[in-house]
């Protein structure tokens, strides 16, 4: 943890400001028109606020979702609050690439961009909006840029427009994979009868909050990170912990009880994300580590059936169509299992068959279902540590056991486990050069 913790930051007439203070005061005045799934949504809320004052101080800005199964849930209100409080507000619906791309480069300043209705947008009746998509991921990390042609006369020149900075969305029910991993995704509800918010009225409201947004700015004219960047807590890793070091940074800053409540926020969203529901790649897996039991190969006929005979799983029906072998086929090749000759015994003897093994799947159970903590059945543990990266210390101690006990224990719980430069395409500039293909598969299927 750094030590950035600060009293009194400035005196502004004769009320001094401190970061506690101030992020109390910004916390009551959203409490009072917003009703949030959690302690913990609120905290990220107000500290989102914050980071979007000193955007030169970070590597990278968190994306900031508020979802939600029907409307009326309170998403557009905390949009409206927030409003009131970042600077250089936009507030944008249905708006064209080109637009955001121009208000980004304004001259006036970087923006803070609360996108409303992202639905629209991105929702499964939505299609070709990936420079829009392409935007949001890669402006999410300082230096982003996005290539655009442009013609004057008869010469085509390139220009680089820059895409860093803050964004607030919100949306019913679905935000796409790729945004989700750089946000924190906030699932409201509708109030419950005991649950009271004053009536939010811009034209009465908005001067309490612009007068918070003034002194959140003086602060900001104070605050630097100055390379103390904050401890992660356990678990928070990866993309997880760009999302969460600038608001984590901020806490620091207002002592121990917001530093606290920060990381223990950030805990919470990290195990939530991790408890979503898995993609159709990822639950096929689970249940064909289920279905496998002790087998250690099953023809794919066999395999369909009993992914049908499932309760509650989805392949009896995807479409009007049950799962069949082309479309098995698809999803595993995306995890580099394929099907192969299996010979399998008959009232005739043997016959051969098409259909997978137990050890061509062991890989993909290990990286994408992590409880799986032995290897396969005529797999050595040498095999599992060197390609899978399995966490095997000491080779001699691990033997060539098979997964009867585990594979039957998942039973009960199958789940646990670049610059841009043509003129039509915005792709992020960490490499995202594709769709996510699992979601389109799980929109199209």
């Amino acid at each position: 943890m750094s030590d950035q913790s600060d009293t009194v930051l400035r005196l502004v007439g004769e009320k001094p400001i401190s970061t506690e203070g101030l992020l109390d005061e910004v916390l009551a005045f959203l409490k009072k028109f917003v009703v949030y799934p959690s302690s913990h949504a609120a905290i990220a809320h107000v500290l989102w606020i914050f980071h979007t004052h000193c955007m030169d101080q970070w590597d990278s800005t968190p994306r900031l979702v508020f979802l939600s199964p029907e409307p009326g849930s309170g998403k557009t209100r905390a949009l409206e609050i927030s409003e009131t409080l970042v600077p250089r507000p936009i507030e944008a619906v249905n708006t064209t690439p080109a637009y955001l791309f121009r208000k980004v480069s304004d001259e006036d300043g970087v923006p803070t961009i609360l996108y409303d209705e992202i639905d629209t947008i991105f929702g499964p009746k939505a299609r070709d909006n990936e420079e829009i998509r392409g935007f949001l991921n890669a402006g999410h990390r300082r230096g982003a840029m996005a290539g655009r042609c442009v013609t004057i006369g008869k010469k085509v020149t390139t220009e680089e427009l820059p895409a860093y900075c803050a964004v607030a969305m919100a949306g019913l029910k679905y935000v796409p994979t790729t945004i989700r991993d750089r946000s924190v995704v906030i699932h409201m509800r509708k109030r419950a009868p005991t649950e009271e918010v004053s009536p939010y009225r811009r034209r009465i409201h908005s001067n309490t909050g612009n007068a918070l947004r003034n002194r959140i700015a003086t602060w900001a004219e104070r605050f630097s990170l100055a390379g103390n960047y904050p401890d992660m807590p356990q678990g928070v890793e990866d993309r997880a912990a760009d999302v969460w070091e600038p608001l984590i940074a901020i806490a620091d800053g207002a002592g121990e009880r917001w530093s606290k409540n920060a990381r223990d926020a950030a805990v919470s969203f990290v195990k939530g994300c991790r408890e979503t529901e898995p993609s159709f790649g990822v639950r096929l897996l689970a249940d064909l580590r289920v279905i496998f039991a002790t087998d250690t190969q099953l023809s794919t006929k066999t395999i369909l059936q009993r992914l049908n005979d499932l309760e509650e799983a989805p392949w009896g029906d995807l479409r009007g169509k049950p799962l069949d072998a082309r479309r098995i086929a698809k999803f595993l090749s995306e995890y580099g299992v394929k099907s192969g000759t299996i010979r399998l015994p008959d009232e005739r003897g043997r016959s051969t068959l098409k259909g997978y093994k137990v050890e061509s799947l062991h890989d993909a159970w290990i990286r994408y279902l992590p409880t799986l903590e032995i290897s396969v059945t005529s797999v050595t543990a040498s095999q599992v540590n060197a390609d899978a990266g399995f966490g095997v210390s000491d080779k001699s101690d691990v033997t060539d056991t098979s997964v009867t006990n585990e594979l039957q224990s998942s039973r009960s719980n199958p789940n646990s486990a670049r610059d841009v430069t043509d003129v039509t395409d915005v792709t992020d500039v960490e490499g995202m050069a594709e769709p996510d293909t699992s979601e389109r598969e799980q929109l199209t299927i």
